[in-house]
């Protein structure tokens, strides 16, 4: 099974690049935590050191369309390489993550340059101002010379100065 969704995700990612590493971790009952299905789990890692993620997995058994491996494979090795085209610092699951931390880091600027942001951020964004009260400026940088892929989103925030009040002083 592990060597199949290898296989087709090499596939598609070795018409763009020959060096690709896949690592499997194969594991049956207790071990693997009573998993009912398979997934996998891809990273890029950018020249400027920058990792970009995607992941996937079956349906459950009894809960969906059954997922071949091969399909499963081809799928995430496509939604890697749209995560590389859109771009930015952070991919477009962990965007919140970033904003989140810039949100509660020093009273000081923060910045990070996304990629396209997703509809899951965008809605982070608003719960953000809600509860700390914070805004963001957020400034479009177009594709060009400097910049490849997909548009990207320069966001920059003041953060609040949050420290862990439980925490003691020596």
């Amino acid at each position: 099974m592990a060597n199949r969704i290898v296989d087709s995700a090499r596939s598609v990612l070795n018409k763009f690049i020959p060096d690709i590493y896949i690592y499997t971790d194969h594991m049956k009952g207790a071990s693997s935590g009573k998993s009912p299905g398979f997934g996998l789990s891809l990273v890029a890692e950018t020249t400027s050191g920058t990792f970009l993620s995607a992941e996937l997995a079956s349906n459950p058994q009894g809960q969906g369309a059954a997922v071949l491996p091969e399909d499963l494979g081809r799928n995430c090795a496509r939604l890697l390489l749209e995560e590389i085209y859109r771009g930015g610092c952070v991919d477009s699951t962990n965007q919140s993550l970033a904003l989140l931390l810039m949100t509660l880091g020093q009273q000081d600027v923060s910045k990070v340059l996304l990629g396209p942001i997703s509809p899951y951020t965008i809605e982070f964004l608003r719960h953000l101002k809600s509860f700390f009260q914070i805004m963001f400026k957020i400034e479009t940088k177009p594709c060009g010379e400097e910049l490849k892929g997909g548009d990207k989103v320069l966001m920059t925030c003041v953060g609040v100065g949050f420290s862990n009040l439980s925490k003691t002083l020596k």
